[in-house]
């Protein structure tokens, strides 16, 4: 079988120890040359596409989470935010931590803890006060509207002296609107009740059948008792101004103790 000269590539009849053309020994290794020659190529490594600028240098991400519990923790005065602030905090910090500095808001996310962990731990102490100063704030309400109270009996006792001055034929009248229709009182106090309490002007009477009438009386009663006030107060033709300390317009006609 013929063979191939290492040398040359020259084809060797079957026998021939030495190659015709170039005198190359068939029986000598190939020469370095040819053996890279008939070497298979080796292909080469697939180089990386580069990572663009842009994204290698991206800033992290601040958290939504962080972001929302700090605002609820601001809400200083709703202690349902205070909820949040706490619950949005945790689940922050754990974002961030998982993400592998892909996301930051760390300072945002503790700072809402702090604030929401103040905003419970304040609760007791608002309760505390709100039950000091509630009862207070309510009686000082209530001293308020019974001095407004006297004040408007006064009122309507020279509102009633001067109607009768100038209705001689009438005398006393028992209509708020009368005494409305004078400039006498102010519309608020005419239609029945002001500052929380309820007035009524009731048992005009004259001295004798189709004279005059000489007597009125006038009663102011908390409209809710212990809550808008706690004494009712009357007065009448005599202009001396009673009180009841059980806040009863009726047991003032009866019983009430002058106003001191």
């Amino acid at each position: 079988m013929a063979s191939i000269c290492a040398g040359c590539g020259n084809n060797l009849p079957t026998g021939d120890r030495f190659c015709r053309v170039c005198g190359r020994d068939s029986t000598l290794a190939p020469a370095p040359h040819a053996a890279l020659a008939t070497a298979s190529p080796v292909a080469p490594s697939p180089v990386p596409a580069p990572v663009p600028a842009a994204a290698a240098s991206a800033p992290p991400e601040t958290n939504g989470k962080a972001i929302v519990s700090l605002v609820c923790g601001l809400f200083l005065f709703f202690p349902p935010a205070w909820i949040a602030a706490i619950i949005f905090g945790h689940l922050s910090l754990s974002e961030i931590k998982k993400s592998g500095g892909r996301l930051q808001g760390q300072g945002l996310a503790l700072a809402g803890l702090i604030l929401g962990y103040l905003g419970v731990a304040s609760i007791p102490i608002i309760l505390i006060i709100a039950a000091i100063a509630i009862p207070n704030l309510l009686r000082a309400r209530m001293a308020a509207n019974e001095s407004s109270a006297v004040a408007n009996v006064r009122t309507i006792n020279a509102a009633e002296v001067n109607y009768s001055v100038n209705h001689a034929a009438v005398g006393f009248t028992c209509s708020f609107s009368d005494l409305a229709g004078d400039r006498l009182i102010s519309g608020e106090l005419a239609s029945g009740q002001k500052t929380g309490y309820a007035f009524v002007l009731e048992n005009c009477s004259p001295a004798e059948a189709g004279a005059t009438n000489v007597k009125y009386q006038i009663v102011a009663y908390p409209v809710k008792l212990n809550q808008t006030g706690t004494r009712a107060f009357c007065s009448d033709e005599s202009g001396v101004i009673k009180v009841d300390a059980n806040g009863s317009a009726q047991g003032c006609l009866e019983n009430g103790s002058p106003l001191s």
